[in-house]
């Protein structure tokens, strides 16, 4: 298993980056190849012991440039070619690496790897989703942000990727699928909701209706389907309101319990309503290949479970697994997709 991952992508760059890589190849059993000017990267790896702790598990892959946040995606890869994010998908593309990740600018990312791997055949959008609680570890809410509009039939595609993650990567089988809407009942919702229930119900899914807000944290659906616009402030309201939550407990408990016991308690709430600091990121839901996306702030933790995550895609076939059941819930609507 060889894992090809940027360098120099993310906000702590390149230290908690490359001290991700060797705490994974020591656990994971994975070759790494480190993406990034190749003095930047050898010089940590020094520093890191790693040379002596995981032998030939990471080299290091020469790139002169990389991303940053805030250019404009299409116009900085143009511009770019030799960005690390770059160099890191096309030896995925080359069949050097069996697996891509990044924790640079999500744009670029996402760019990078639909331009270099291109999109999956029968998918009509990319999507993004994932677990938003640690409260319900069988649950994943999407779209949670790449698409702010949709149509009923991007929402059934939305709900074949899901379940497929669902049953492949978090070990479920026949998932259940439901709607974000304002009621429980048939017939509530708006337009979208409404004219894609009868999608779902004709797919061959688990598709169990409706599921209400206050749904989400009990854990009422395996895959939870929304378009990204509600998707997004679903999941920041979720991450913030646990950091608010923490902060207001530690308050409460301060005098009452030990420090450390509080200090504990807090940070086991943040973790549970931030996901993206737990595991750190996971494939895009669109591409035709192993590339994952790690979020910007992460750390060398993240790092490691991102790429554990990545192992898991490429072992359990992931995008094979897409490819098929897209296919297949095509032929059962009996139409083309636009």
């Amino acid at each position: 298993m060889v894992i090809a991952v940027d360098g120099m992508g993310g906000d702590h760059a390149p230290a908690e980056i490359v001290k991700g890589c060797v705490d994974a190849a020591d656990r994971f059993g994975v070759e790494i190849l480190l993406v990034g000017p190749r003095d930047v990267m050898e010089a940590e790896l020094h520093r890191r012991g790693a040379r002596r702790a995981t032998g030939p598990a990471i080299s290091v892959v020469h790139a002169s440039e990389y991303l940053v946040e805030g250019e404009h995606p299409a116009f900085a890869l143009r511009k770019k070619r030799d960005a690390s994010v770059a160099v890191a998908v096309r030896l995925v593309k080359e069949g050097r690496a069996d697996a891509a990740l990044s924790a640079g600018p999500t744009g670029g990312v996402t760019a990078a790897a639909l331009g270099i791997l291109g999109a999956l055949e029968d998918l009509s959008r990319p999507v993004v989703g994932g677990r938003i609680l640690e409260f319900t570890p069988g649950s994943i809410l999407m779209d949670l942000g790449a698409n702010v509009d949709c149509q009923p039939y991007q929402l059934l595609d939305f709900a074949v990727i899901g379940s497929v993650y669902a049953e492949k990567m978090m070990g479920i089988p026949d998932p259940t699928v439901a709607l974000l809407s304002v009621g429980a009942e048939k017939g509530k919702g708006n337009q979208l909701v409404l004219e894609t229930t009868p999608l779902l119900e004709a797919s061959g899914l688990n598709f169990i209706g409706n599921v209400e807000g206050y749904d989400i944290p009990l854990g009422k659906a395996n895959v939870i389907l929304c378009d990204g616009f509600v998707g997004n402030i679903v999941v920041k309201f979720a991450e913030n309101l646990g950091k608010a939550a923490a902060a207001w407990l530690e308050e409460r408990l301060s005098g009452q319990l030990p420090e450390d016991a509080v200090r504990r308690l807090a940070n086991e709430l943040r973790r549970a309503t931030n996901t993206a600091d737990t595991f750190g990121g996971g494939p895009l839901w669109a591409v035709d290949g192993v590339a994952c996306v790690a979020h910007g702030r992460s750390r060398a933790p993240a790092i490691t479970g991102a790429i554990e995550q990545a192992k898991l895609a490429v072992e359990r076939d992931l995008v094979g697994a897409f490819r098929r059941e897209l296919a297949q819930a095509r032929r059962k609507q009996g139409t083309e997709r636009p």
